[in-house]
């Protein structure tokens, strides 16, 4: 196939001879422009041929260029596929002869790691498969991948879902590390383990053993590829914030207020040599899983960004075959740890070089390695993705709408029949985009907006900062209003439902949430009442607080309610009404 004025600039520019058909005609094309590189990698030829001045798009040009470009050889797609090594070890080498190391007792839901002490020659990322079945009561069967941590050690992690005891046995086309056997002892969990968080009532969360979950998340995209103060910073400020999920990347990220180097590449090699997609940097992924294990201690859920768009690294087009070994080594590495979420993508729809059969492909590889099954879910910029697929357990929403946002929960909900989680609503912050200066009070209003339509919204800031240390990439500190009365929210959440808020149809100018004719939580956002008229049904008494979600108060009128009355509320904006069947 030809390079033609509808493929995408992305694809043309990765063929140097195609890229100097564009120079000698059009070398305005080439020159910096206002948007990022992967807006114009996104675009088609024809679409930015049409942004350029009239006086650099003469017909005659236009002409010539597409028929130059037509002529090149479009290059043939490499895979990156290298097969493991069917001989990797000698029959000399006894068979199951590595050193192990385990330990004999876990905690239910935690990481049981066996450590092999095996070969290193050659390339062990690609030339070794290494994986192990665990076998329960002698029935159930799970298997797991292993991986190469570096300087001749292999890595199995499994999280143990039952007590009592488990046994395993290796697979490997290394004799080594082939047939060998072991078992373990699963204790009962500590306080504070309540296991992987699981969707629950088709639209809400809890963790395993069924204590409920109220996911109020934040944004920090590159917090772990800071240096080290940044980052022990980031974890007191999560510490003493009321948030319990957190995004984040695992590649860097190269955008605005986010320019300098991560502390570790993914793989070896580095920005002016290029990377080696052959083989991983161990320190880089043990350097993650610390942090996803420092976010477990906090009894907060690591939502783990495993693509995007911002890069300058070569990580968002990496080929086939490289992306499916990234994505194994990382689901091998990883799913032990009970407070970790899969986010295929951060806005995958900027990602110029990947289709939708590509996001297909990386869930299912996901999916059938995980053997624990945690959430999975993908992130939108302009359009949603197909949140009906099966794979998805939850519908990671950005808002599509400059205005609109929380108020289309709801709508979501029936739409896709799933949990809503509006990961990006916009952030508090002072910056010069749109999408980054909301104020404290909006960033509430769309938090109480999304909870009373039965989804969870998450939060994220933006403050400019002398060091461009912005809390939504780099973390740090919080500045904004708006965490500490998202904690209350949080509170009110705790204090509903233990099966979550649902949306009711009581008003028609007003959302509400509760059970009908037991609990009733009204939002007045940006209105501001002076008195509400409630007709409840006759016989059943409640408890009316009026609550102030702005200044945090909540106050418990004296009287007891029942059938048609009247509430005085202060007129002020963001208050909100809790009835309680007494």
């Amino acid at each position: 196939m030809s390079y033609s004025p509808r493929m995408k600039m992305g694809k043309i520019l990765a063929n140097k001879n195609a890229k100097a058909v564009l120079q000698k005609h059009m070398p305005l094309l080439l020159e910096p422009t206002e948007f990022p590189i992967m807006f114009v990698k996104l675009s088609t030829l024809e679409q930015l041929i049409s942004r350029l001045p009239e006086s650099s798009r003469t017909k005659e040009t236009v002409e010539k260029l597409y028929s130059e470009l037509a002529a090149v050889e479009e290059l043939e797609e490499e895979t990156g596929c290298i097969a493991p090594v069917s001989n990797y070890e000698p029959e000399s080498v006894i068979l199951g002869s590595a050193k192990v190391s385990t330990l004999r007792e876990v905690e239910k839901w935690s990481v049981f790691e066996v450590e092999l002490h095996g070969p290193a020659h050659g390339n062990p990322f690609t030339d070794v498969t290494l994986e192990a079945e665990f076998i329960f009561n002698g029935e159930k069967r799970q298997k797991t991948l292993g991986f190469y941590d570096g300087d001749g050690i292999y890595r199995i992690r499994f999280m143990p879902d039952a007590e009592g005891i488990w046994t395993f046995q290796t697979t490997s086309n290394a004799r080594s590390l082939e047939g060998i056997e072991g078992r373990f002892t699963c204790v009962s969990p500590s306080k504070n383990n309540h296991g992987p968080v699981r969707v629950k009532n088709t639209y809400h969360f809890s963790y395993e053993d069924g204590t409920p979950y109220f996911p109020v998340g934040t944004t920090c995209y590159a917090w772990i590829h800071q240096e080290e103060e940044l980052i022990e910073q980031t974890l007191e400020t999560l510490q003493a914030s009321p948030f319990n999920k957190i995004r984040m990347c695992v590649f860097p990220k190269s955008y605005q207020f986010n320019s300098n180097e991560p502390l570790y590449y993914p793989f070896e090699g580095s920005l002016d040599e290029g990377m080696d997609f052959t083989r991983f940097n161990p320190k880089f992924f043990q350097h993650l899983e610390q942090r996803i294990a420092d976010l477990g201690n906090l009894g907060i859920e690591a939502d783990l960004i495993l693509y995007h768009a911002y890069d300058r690294w070569g990580f968002a087009e990496m080929k086939k075959a490289e992306d499916d070994r990234y994505l194994r080594y990382l689901t091998a590495r990883l799913s032990a740890y009970r407070n970790l979420w899969w986010s295929l993508a951060n806005e995958y729809d900027l990602m110029w070089c990947k289709e939708i059969e590509d996001w297909e492909r990386f869930a299912q590889i996901i999916t059938e390695n995980d053997p624990h099954q945690h959430l999975i879910s993908i992130h939108n910029c302009f359009g949603f993705y197909d949140y009906s697929r099966p794979w998805v357990t939850h519908c990671s929403v950005q808002r599509i709408d400059v205005y609109k946002t929380a108020e289309s929960t709801d709508e979501w909900r029936k739409q896709w029949n799933k949990p809503i989680v509006i990961d990006e609503c916009a952030y508090e912050g002072d910056i010069d985009q749109g999408w980054g200066n909301i104020t404290g009070e909006e960033m509430v209003r769309r938090f109480w907006e999304g909870a009373v339509r039965g989804g969870y919204v998450g939060h994220g800031e933006t403050y400019l900062h002398p060091k461009d240390i912005l809390w939504w990439s780099k973390g740090g500190q919080l500045y904004g209003d708006s965490p500490k009365r998202i904690g209350f929210l949080k509170r009110i959440m705790e204090e509903g439902p233990q099966e979550g808020l649902n949306p009711l149809e009581t008003a028609w100018d007003a959302p509400s949430a509760g059970i009908p004719d037991r609990f009733y939580l009204y939002y007045y956002g940006f209105n501001r009442p002076s008195f509400r008229e409630y007709r409840m049904k006759p016989g059943t008494q409640y408890k009316v607080e009026v609550i102030d979600t702005w200044e945090m108060t909540i106050n418990e009128l004296e009287d007891v309610y029942e059938g048609n009355f009247r509430i005085e509320l202060p007129g002020k904006q963001f208050m909100a009404v809790r009835m309680t069947k007494i």
